[in-house]
Formats: C-alpha cells, sequence, structure tokens
C-alpha cells in the first residue's frame, strides 16, 4: 500500500522535477556559476537564494489555492488583492501605534490575519452557503479590493521606515538565510503538521471528489469548504506581510498584482486537478518555485522585458499540453506496448524486418 502510495506521489511530481530539471540544465549551459553561493554581510546571496527569497508569496499563496480548488473545484482569483487589503491593514496598525516594537509587528500581524480571516469568509460563503461558482464569488474583491486598500491607506502609498520592518524583508542581522525564506520554511511546516495531524486532507478530497458521497459519510461540504477559504485568508495575510515588508512601503495597485495567475499555474504544474479532488501540496510548492525559476531563467537568458510575458505563455502551453490527460494517456499506452516489446515489434514489422511465418516456410 505504501509502495502504490510512493509511486502516485513521484508520477504527480514527475512534471514540476522535470521542469526544474530541464531549467537548471538550461542556466548550467548559460553559464556554470548557476550554483556559486556568495557570502555578504553574514547573509547567503546567489541564484537559488534569490529564487527562495523571490518566490516566498507564491509558495504560500500556492497552498491555499491547492485546498480551494481541491475542495471547491474552482479557483480564487482574489488572493493578489486580498492580500494588498490585509497589508494595508498591517501598515495601517503599525504607523498609528507610533513607536514600532517587535509586540508592534505582531500586533499589525495578527490584526492583518483578522482582515484575512473576513475576506476569505466573505468569499467563502458566497461559494459554500450561495453555491456561486468560487471565480465569480471572488470577482467581486478582485474588481473593488485595491480601491478598499487604498482607503485604509489613505489615498497614500505609506512607508515602513523602521529596523523591524526592513529586517523582516532582508535578512536579521548574523542570520545567514533571508527572513522571507525562514518564513515559508515555518509556513511550510506548520501546514505539513496540520495535515498530518488531522483529517483535513480527507475531508477535503472527499468533497472535492464527490460531495454527496461526503455527506453521507457525516462530512458537512459546506463547512469544508468554508474552511479552505478561511486558510485562504490566512495565506494571503502572511503573504501581505512578507511582501510588504520586502517592499518597504504599500503600494496598493501594484502590490502581488496578477500573483493569482501563477499561483493557479503553480497548482496545476504540481500534477493537481483543477476540478477538485485528491492533491498535493508538495507538488504546488515545487510549482510555485518552478515559476519563479522560469522568470529568473528568461531574465538570465537576457530576453527582452516586453517579450518575458510571450515567451513564458509559449512554456506554459507546451507544459500545459504536455501534463494534458490525452498526452499522459498516450504515453501510458506507449510505455506498456515498450515494456511488453509489441510497440518494437510493430516498428520491425512497419519496416519489413520481420516478416510473417507463411514467408519464413517458403
Amino acid at each position: 500500500m505504501k509502495m502504490l502510495k510512493m509511486k502516485s506521489n513521484l508520477s504527480h511530481l514527475f512534471l514540476p522535477l522535470s521542469v526544474m530539471v530541464l531549467l537548471i540544465i538550461i542556466n548550467l549551459i548559460k553559464g556554470a556559476d548557476y550554483f556559486t553561493i556568495t557570502v555578504v554581510n553574514g547573509a547567503l546571496y546567489g541564484n537559488i537564494p534569490n529564487i527562495l527569497f523571490g518566490a516566498s508569496e507564491l509558495v504560500i499563496l500556492s497552498i491555499g489555492m491547492t485546498l480551494i480548488t481541491a475542495a471547491s473545484q474552482g479557483q480564487d482569483i482574489s488572493i493578489g488583492v486580498s492580500a494588498t487589503i490585509t497589508s494595508a491593514v498591517f501598515v495601517w496598525f503599525v504607523l498609528q501605534a507610533g513607536e514600532v516594537t517587535v509586540l508592534t509587528i505582531l500586533g499589525g500581524f495578527l490584526l492583518s490575519c483578522a482582515a484575512g480571516l473576513a475576506t476569505g469568509a466573505f468569499n467563502g460563503t458566497l461559494v459554500s452557503i450561495f453555491k456561486v461558482q468560487p471565480m465569480v464569488a471572488s470577482l467581486i474583491l478582485f474588481t473593488g479590493g485595491r480601491s478598499i486598500a487604498f482607503m485604509i491607506d489613505g489615498k497614500l502609498s505609506p512607508i515602513l521606515a523602521n529596523e523591524i520592518s526592513n529586517q523582516i524583508g532582508t535578512v536579521i542581522p548574523g542570520v545567514p538565510i533571508q527572513t522571507p525564506i525562514i518564513l515559508t520554511a515555518v509556513f511550510i511546516i506548520i501546514v505539513a503538521l496540520v495535515l498530518k495531524t488531522t483529517n483535513l486532507r480527507l475531508y477535503v478530497e472527499s468533497v472535492g471528489i464527490n460531495r454527496s458521497a461526503a455527506r453521507l459519510n457525516g462530512i458537512n461540504p459546506k463547512k469544508i469548504i468554508f474552511l479552505t477559504f478561511l486558510i485562504m485568508g490566512v495565506c494571503t495575510a502572511v503573504a501581505g506581510f512578507i511582501a510588504v515588508n520586502k517592499a518597504g512601503r504599500h503600494d496598493s495597485v501594484n502590490l502581488l498584482k496578477l500573483i493569482m495567475m501563477d499561483a493557479i499555474l503553480a497548482v496545476a504544474i504540481g500534477g493537481n486537478s483543477l476540478i477538485g479532488g485528491k492533491f498535493s501540496i508538495t507538488g504546488s510548492i515545487i510549482g510555485a518555485y518552478t515559476i519563479e525559476m522560469l522568470n529568473r531563467t528568461l531574465l538570465r537568458l537576457e530576453i527582452e522585458p516586453a517579450m518575458i510575458k510571450v515567451f513564458k505563455a509559449v512554456f506554459i502551453i507546451i507544459l500545459m499540453v504536455i501534463a494534458s490527460p490525452v498526452v499522459r494517456a498516450f504515453a501510458k499506452k506507449t510505455l506498456e506496448k515498450v515494456r511488453s516489446g509489441a510497440f518494437i515489434g510493430n516498428i520491425f514489422k512497419i519496416s519489413g524486418a520481420v516478416k510473417p511465418a507463411a514467408e519464413k516456410e517458403d
């Protein structure tokens, strides 16, 4: 049983890992110094640390998107906007507090989590209670959310000019790893522990596969779907917290703009079905890092900024075609033929290398 489960997990991770290996090979061809890591003021810098640093927000949002997709069979397109609202609440609290201390930052973060839960509850109510499609429900916040953040900001672009925020967004003196990387790792560990010690995975997958069957087994689909949106609310708060401290200022117009597209793509690259059911958090995390690696690879190849989206779109099309059920089924059938020897026999028969038995007897 364990072997079958491991085999299933590896098959889901084959695509994202293959893409990651391909990108590494391309980067090594471009320059053998790709894995070079330097130490600047006691902190580690280089291509790999930069990828881990740059993908922090995307990784966290991809985790929430995975759970929503698995349970509700749809996607939340308001995650970037929700993160903008939560980070606006955080910045407002910190600036209103006057003196910035660790407790001030913690208080602002908790308040932003409350704001995230509110946005998650709003979307979750529309989806779970009123049966609105997730993409349509989240379109409301997607449309008006940045205006809400702009009003919280006081129609300005407030600056976080304090040492603690700077250290959260960059690096803490004496710690070799950049703070956003550490925060992301801690968040991943917490999610892994929750999935390991609770029935959340079982409930989410059951609701995503068959809501009627889940209901007959005592699982309330409405509560599970609502819960996944609440979890996404926390994810947006954490991602917004990291993003605004990285930037050092709050830009309600551009903060995490269009990140929902990369989050959905990360879920798909990770081998997860976009129509719900079984899910792989590990796959989505690898997918998120793969997208960040792709972005940086295109920059490293000196592709013009205006053309990067075109190259990225072409790459994604190829990737999605390879990952499609039709191509997977064809590859599986071909592999089975190769293993049985029938495929090679057919090739020889077509080429005339193998003659029918009647001809041999003559």
